[in-house]
């Protein structure tokens, strides 16, 4: 009985005529094709051996397995040159072992690279990552692989990026994306796609179409029969081919290639292939018979390049054993390496979150120096918020070229407030580039750009639009250098406002700053003047993490003391806007202006408050809260964002756990309330805290 919707192996004749055609049109040697040959072999001798581990319980975890599709990996990845670039997927093992495999000059190499994929599927400190990253995120960036993802769709909007990279560089590189058919029905293909288009970047989209989703099969998630017949929406090719012979997907990928490097834009290729085992280890594979599974068998590749070969006269049998014994002895060489390197130490649990600063301490002592100039009153020039954030930008893009922007409705009409409006007038296009709206693939571009050697500044429009892009920011971006073992950066900013006071409702209103708290890897800044927004932001873009950086809708016109010189402001680095004695009041961005002026309003009674501005939120300047209540005895601490998840409930439990003996009363949160922000400007007024509710929050932390 055949699967509903089953589709049969293209299966082409094996003639002398075709074979020899393809290689002639190709201009491929001999050692070329026995290599292809051979790096086939050893991907399925990898898998296999993989599968007998997870079999016995010596392999842990979750391992995709490539068999059966070697053909697309080897004859996508031998169509290109060294410099070129690849993404992958949870199913990677085969592209991270072809691509591995050709930037490897000497059999001696060779070995190592595959010593390294086995021991990093075994979580050892040896493996390409460090045991970080394991079976679904084996990356080697250095050369070009940025890393496979255990997310569905997710390193489509990193293609992206990285194409994107190659454009604005004005390099002649090009980038494949390798995905499977379920990544085809995310909103990441669409918008991927659709980017790529209008941008005309050079990349190659390779949809490894295997006939299942997990267990769904394709027919049962798609009217069309085709992935590649969705290229038409795109006004790109979409081709079909083969994928279990190595020849046709070469053939296919290096005229794709070709047309990509020559500034043609994308292609979409669609491999019809199918995968020996299930979707992972534990699938029974119920979902399809065993004659299917029989009938494609078949069509294995490796037999079906060894048929090609032998007809041009190009494989003999004793060819064929040789390297079939070769493979055997590289994977139990692989084998004993893997498990003769040694788990990772307890250590490594803490390196690679975050990437080495860049702050010195001139940097520290110069803004201490300048906090103190505009406390004088000696820095006089005053300038708006918005004004110090456009001034960030437009010197460091001056001082360095690598650093663009990104985002919807940036360009001539110049984002919020106009901030980047200039930009686009100076810089231009291709330095100030308006997006469609996709916030994923805004974010994940960022990072997949990032990756590629810039600094990207992408724009989210409201900072409740973020959940949006968590996939590609949270997930990838901020996780990509720890699971790769640290051997990579991601520089980017990620831009948004927040927060109540424009009457706008539920939608574009929120404080969601403790989203992006949560996850390691991520700098959050959140500043609350022109001075704090100018030189936070200047840090931001020279960092080497990825950066959320969230202003206040409310704060955009507000006016503040700017210096005319160069300045940055490290992160991590509170600063006491107010100095007071009798209550420590903790807070930042907009809620910085209410609690000053709850802090003036209460001095008149005769209570001394200090008020501190965080400016970021991670890393998080703990030491000054403690040293503050140390002498004051009293805690308050202030935030727009929801009172059940905001951020300074963290506060006060790390308070909690190292200040408690300096508390003379107990802690006081003042957040919003926890109901969606209202559009009625009084309901509004009463869900954010005002003044007054600061005011009495400090009164009751001193009775």
């Amino acid at each position: 009985m055949e699967t509903e919707g089953y589709i049969k192996p293209m299966g082409q004749p094996v003639t002398f005529e075709r074979i020899s055609a393809l290689i002639e049109e190709q201009e491929l040697t001999k050692e070329e094709l026995l290599t292809c040959l051979r790096q086939m072999e050893e991907i399925r001798a990898f898998e296999d051996n993989i599968a007998d581990l997870l079999g016995r319980a010596v392999l842990k975890g979750a391992s995709h397995l490539y068999a059966g599709e070697e053909a697309v990996a080897v004859g996508t990845i031998s169509a290109l040159r060294d410099d070129d670039l690849v993404t992958s997927t949870h199913r990677g093992h085969g592209h991270a072992h072809a691509h591995g495999d050709r930037h490897a000059g000497t059999d001696e190499a060779r070995q190592e690279h595959l010593n390294k994929m086995m021991a990093e599927v075994l979580g050892k400190s040896g493996g390409y990552c460090k045991g970080k990253g394991g079976s679904m995120h084996i990356a080697d960036v250095e050369h070009g692989n940025l890393g496979a993802t255990g997310i569905v769709g997710g390193n489509l909007p990193v293609a992206v990026g990285a194409a994107l990279a190659q454009k604005i560089m004005k390099t002649d590189r090009v980038v494949v994306c390798f995905f499977g058919d379920g990544a085809s029905n995310t909103g990441n293909f669409h918008e991927s796609v659709n980017m790529a288009s209008l941008w005309q970047l050079p990349i190659v989209f390779v949809v490894e179409n295997n006939l299942y989703g997990m267990s769904a099969p394709f027919s049962n998630v798609s009217r069309l029969p085709n992935v590649a017949d969705r290229a038409a929406a795109y006004g790109i090719p979409g081709v079909i081919v083969d994928g279990m012979d190595v020849l046709e997907v070469r053939k296919v990928a290096a005229e794709a290639i070709k047309r990509a490097r020559g500034g043609e834009g994308p292609t979409l290729i669609e491999a019809k292939t199918y995968r020996w085992y299930g979707h992972s280890h534990s699938d029974p594979r119920v979902y399809r018979t065993r004659d299917e599974e029989a009938d494609w068998k078949k069509h294995d590749p490796i037999t079906v390049m060894r048929e090609e070969l032998k007809t041009v006269k190009m494989l003999s049998d004793q060819q064929r054993d040789a390297i079939e014994q070769a493979v055997e002895q590289k994977i139990e060489k692989a084998m004993e390496f893997a498990m003769a390197s040694p788990e990772p130490d307890s250590s490594e649990v803490f390196t690679d979150v975050f990437a080495p600063t860049r702050f010195t301490q001139t940097d520290y002592n110069k803004d201490k120096e300048l906090r103190e100039n505009i406390q004088s009153g000696k820095i006089d020039r005053q300038i708006t918020y918005a004004q110090a954030l456009q001034e960030a930008m437009r010197e460091e893009m001056l001082h360095d070229s690598r650093v663009f922007l990104l985002g919807e409705d940036i360009g001539l009409y110049g984002g919020a407030y106009g901030a980047t409006r200039d930009l686009f007038k100076e810089f231009g296009t291709w330095r100030v580039l308006d997006t469609p709206i996709s916030e994923a693939t805004i974010g994940g571009a960022a990072v997949g750009a990032a990756m590629a050697g810039m600094r990207p500044v992408a724009e989210i429009m409201y900072v409740d639009f973020t959940p949006l892009i968590i996939d590609q920011v949270a997930n990838v971006g901020a996780k990509n250098r720890y699971m790769f073992g640290g051997k990579t950066s991601v520089p980017l900013v990620i831009r948004s406002e927040g927060g109540a006071g424009r009457a706008i409702a539920a939608h574009h209103s929120q404080s969601l700053e403790s989203l992006w708290t949560h996850f390691p890897g991520i700098h959050v800044a959140m500043p609350s003047t022109a001075y704090d927004a100018k030189g936070l932001l200047k840090a931001a873009i020279r960092d080497d993490n990825p950066v959320m950086f969230i202003e206040h809708k409310m704060l955009y016109k507000e006016k503040g003391p700017v210096p005319n010189e160069e300045y940055i402001i490290p992160f991590g680095v509170a600063d006491i806007k107010r100095p007071g004695k009798d209550v420590t009041l903790v807070t930042y961005s907009r809620m910085v202006l209410r609690s000053l002026e709850a802090a003036a309003n209460l001095e008149k009674d005769g209570l001394d408050v200090e008020v501190i501005d965080l400016r970021t939120l991670a890393p998080l300047d703990i030491d000054t809260i403690i040293e503050s209540i140390k002498k004051t005895g009293r805690l308050v601490c202030v935030s727009e964002a929801y009172e059940n998840t905001s951020f300074i409930n963290e506060i006060m439990v790390q308070i909690n756990e190292r200040a408690f003996d300096y508390l003379d009363t107990p802690m006081i949160r003042v957040g919003a309330l926890n109901v969606p922000v209202p559009r009625a400007e009084n309901l509004e007024d009463i869900a954010i805290p005002n003044t007054q509710r600061i005011m009495e929050a400090c009164r009751k932390a001193v009775k």
